[in-house]
């Protein structure tokens, strides 16, 4: 874009003020436009679901992430890839032919 171009244009939405985001999340309530009988229900859904996580014992340090690779669940430890697989990919990325 050519500097005149770019000094001239005008953008059309205008914001108003900084973005500013909560440091702690919101206390857990119902939508305001949920049925009366999810409203009146819903403290003791919170009360069970905190005592369920209270309950669980986890390996995670307070920020989320774990220590070793071996505390993760299985399914997300690294694979190994078979020579089919790695024959596969190297075929697709040459053009080649399906391997099925």
């Amino acid at each position: 874009m050519h500097p005149t171009l770019r000094v001239a244009r005008q953008p059309l939405i205008k914001f108003l003020g900084k973005r500013i985001y909560p440091s702690t999340p919101s206390a857990p309530h119902p939508h305001p436009a949920a049925p009366a009988e999810i409203k009146s229900k819903f403290a003791d859904f919170v009360k069970k679901v905190e005592a369920s996580a209270a309950s669980s014992s986890t390996v995670v340090q307070s920020n989320g992430a774990l220590k070793e690779f071996w505390e993760a669940p299985e399914r997300l430890w690294r694979q190994d890839i078979e020579q089919a697989e790695i024959d596969a990919i190297l075929a697709s990325l040459t053009g080649g032919a399906s391997l099925h």
